[in-house]
């Protein structure tokens, strides 16, 4: 048998020098200065960490992050601390705790953070003050504010940090190390991870052009097959590409920011550990056992004090290598009909039937304690729920079920005899001596109940009445159309004289009847030819005429050319935007009601209207990851053409459903269209001679391009903001 106790002692030791990070600390200063106290206090939207000396430090305390887990780490050196080690729990929303230990001649200072913070540091003589911020500057971004901020307006390239160099290195076991050279430590950093990728965003911060490209590091062996650094409204976007198992930690030093990726080594033992089988691992070899004198050996192996049975009787031969002490007890006691309890660090064991038989006895003896308790009356007040859903859901009703309603104000239940039938009794929280009562005036409940129940009430109570979380939705509606139309044309026209001295024939002309200047004549009108460019939105095209006279052989020649060219682009952008609460639906429109006729059944008519509007409804749905699952419909209409029964309504509509990263954005839909048309009016033969045959054709040519995009991008607002 293998027990192994030296491993664990030594695993143990192996775990502390990791928290502290270094040898252990000495009980006594040998330095000039000390650590006296450490303070925390919160200060508006900041959290103010103050570590009070004996004197002012010789030099600044040096200080880096790391963010998975979030910590801030601070080294004072030649720096004493008289307790040698200390913790402080702080209990904030933001600094959790803090660990004082000397190490050497340097004493440091780790603070244990709920989420990554930017901060300030400041030296106001033997004190030194971190000043952190309460507000991630991921959540100021979700402010839900329609017009632009100017605390989210980008710096100027002036005041921007910048990024000096990107490094890649192989560190230990095959990690990758990515080193980012920052032109200042006080640049705002978020890291996540986002599908296989982890991206780095250094917010306002700029990216050299020598810098902007994609990193090709597979050579290096490394779970980090490449990097793209890109640029992108004043931010840099670092986005690491790992593949496999790994895992990743992040810190910074001053202006140097590491992203560490390590590979994740399989088990491989992980088969025969078996689900939720986690004890330290053990090797068993027995030749015919007593049963009992193998529980003795699972109690030396884990401290535990099991307790025997008297029933528990009969040997055992088992040959387990390696396999983790509780799934080779489980092995043990299945292989006997054997069953366990465990309270505490008393293990009950027993058989089966027995452990069954005593645990009934129990229920039923604490079935009859209830029917006796006395019944007490405590009273609940709601924040954030309303108190008749509550109601409801305590009786097991559905929405709008039986069981009671606003009686004057005040929404009361019975006990018994109130609670909505026999479906509604199997899902009630409440004994069946319980009664409810609601007050949805003052939001409060009213419970009488055993105190077993009522402890249940309250720690129901505690789940279920909180602050929803909130996500704003901004849709962006983009319409562009680029149109093009020319159209050409020609009128043909010869005459002579109708009417006049020595003429009397009849011909046709292309103007109007013209007076002969020389003979008094005049020249009767009506083309030959009549092939002239078309109007375009309303507006006649040019022309230019040419007419020629010949007096001896009394013959008019008059051409006419027409053209007329349209050229337009327009965009039009509509951006509804929606605050909810997750998992309720919104809804935000804005539009005309057009009026129409309508017949009824009687046969006259009503005035009805129907919506030309923007309408956006959404519900959204956070995940337990972050992201945001959308329902969405999105709708564009615009009035258009009128018609003998009224206007006709253009429509432009998408409904989907969509899983967005937080803050990301995604093109829902699209639609592109382009007519191209070129038409030709001409007299056959004629028209087709080159060069003349254009005398004798008409032409229209179009080419319009129409293109509708809808963006849509969700934020989450953190939990302080959506108090506000």
């Amino acid at each position: 048998m293998i027990i192994g106790r030296w491993y664990r002692a030594l695993a143990g030791a192996a775990v502390m020098v990791l928290v502290l990070g270094a040898p252990a600390a000495q009980a006594q200063s040998t330095t000039g200065n000390a650590v006296k106290r450490v303070d925390a206090t919160t200060v508006g939207e900041q959290t103010v960490f103050t570590v009070e000396l004996q004197g002012p430090p010789s030099q600044k305390p040096a200080d880096f992050t790391t963010q998975n887990p979030p910590k801030l780490a601070i080294d004072f050196i030649d720096t004493g601390f008289a307790a040698g080690r200390a913790q402080y729990d702080l209990g904030g929303k933001l600094l959790k705790s803090a660990n004082v230990v000397q190490i050497g001649d340097r004493t440091r200072v780790v603070l244990d953070l709920t989420r990554v913070a930017t901060y300030r540091t400041e030296v106001r003589g033997n004190l030194f003050v971190v000043m952190l911020d309460n507000v991630a500057q991921t959540a100021r971004a979700a402010v839900p504010t329609f017009a632009p901020s100017s605390a989210q307006a980008p710096l100027a390239p002036s005041n921007r940090s910048a990024v000096r160099n990107i490094d890649f290195r192989r560190g230990q076991d095959g990690a990758g190390r990515i080193v980012v050279d920052l032109s200042s430590r006080d640049s705002g950093i978020n890291i996540a991870q986002q599908g296989q990728n982890v991206v780095v965003d250094f917010l306002n911060t700029t990216l050299p052009d020598s810098l902007r490209r994609r990193y090709d590091v597979t050579d290096f062996g490394t779970p980090v097959q490449g990097m793209r650094a890109s640029e992108n409204s004043g931010n840099t976007r670092l986005t690491i590409e790992p593949r496999g198992n790994w895992e990743y930690s992040s810190y910074q030093t001053d202006t140097q920011f590491v992203v560490e990726v390590r590979p994740v080594k399989e088990d491989p033992a992980k088969l025969i550990s078996g689900a939720g089988f986690r004890g330290d691992r053990l090797s068993l070899n027995f030749q015919n056992i007593d049963i009992r004198s193998l529980l003795q050996v699972f109690a030396d192996f884990t401290n535990l004090n099991i307790i025997t049975s008297e029933s528990v009787q009969g040997n055992l031969t088992l040959r387990l290598k390696d396999v983790p002490w509780d799934q080779a007890l489980q092995i043990v006691l299945d292989a006997k009909g054997l069953a366990s309890r465990r309270n505490g660090n008393v293990l009950l064991v027993a058989p089966k039937a027995e452990l069954a038989t005593k645990e009934k006895l129990e229920l039923e003896s604490q079935q009859q304690i209830n029917d006796l308790e006395p019944i007490r009356s405590q009273v609940f007040q709601l924040n954030y729920q309303r108190a008749e859903d509550v109601r409801r859901m305590l009786l097991g009703l559905a929405a709008g079920g039986v069981g009671g309603g606003a009686l004057g104000g005040v929404s009361a239940v019975g006990g018994v005899g109130g609670v909505g039938g026999a479906a509604a009794s199997n899902t009630r929280m409440l004994s069946k001596r319980g009664s409810l009562t609601a007050d949805p005036r003052t939001n409060q409940l009213f419970v009488s109940d055993i105190a077993t129940k009522l402890e249940e009430v309250q720690s129901f109570l505690g789940k279920i009445d909180i602050p929803v979380r909130q996500v704003i939705i901004e849709a962006r509606i983009v319409e562009a159309n680029d149109t093009f139309s020319r159209n050409l044309g020609v009128r043909l026209g010869f005459a002579s004289k109708t009417a006049g001295a020595g003429y009397g024939n009849n011909y046709t002309n292309v103007v109007s009847p013209i007076t002969n200047p020389l003979t008094g004549g005049t020249w009767d009108s009506s083309p030959a030819l009549s092939l002239p460019a078309a109007a375009i939105n309303g507006v006649n095209p040019g022309s230019v005429a040419v007419s020629l006279f010949s007096n001896t052989a009394g013959r008019f020649l008059a051409l006419e050319l027409s053209a007329l060219e349209a050229d337009g682009r327009g965009k039009i952008i509509s951006s509804p935007r929606v605050v909810t609460a997750n998992n309720i639906k919104a809804l935000i429109e804005q539009g005309t009601e057009l009026p129409y006729q309508a017949a009824t059944s009687s046969g006259a008519t009503s005035v009805q209207f129907r919506k030309a509007n923007l309408k956006l409804e959404v519900t959204p749905q956070i995940t337990p990851e972050g992201n945001v699952l959308l329902d969405v419909d999105v709708n564009k209409d615009s009035v258009g053409i009128q018609t003998t029964s009224g206007f006709a309504i253009d429509t432009k509509h998408v409904q989907t459903q969509v899983l967005v990263e937080n803050g990301g954005t995604v093109v829902i839909g699209g639609i592109y269209s382009q007519t191209e048309s070129n038409n030709v009016n001409k007299v056959p033969l004629l028209g087709d001679i080159p060069i003349l045959g254009n005398f004798f054709k008409d032409n229209a040519k179009v080419n319009n391009r129409t293109e509708l995009l809808v963006f849509l991008t969700p934020r989450v607002l953190n939990d302080s903001m959506s108090l506000k």
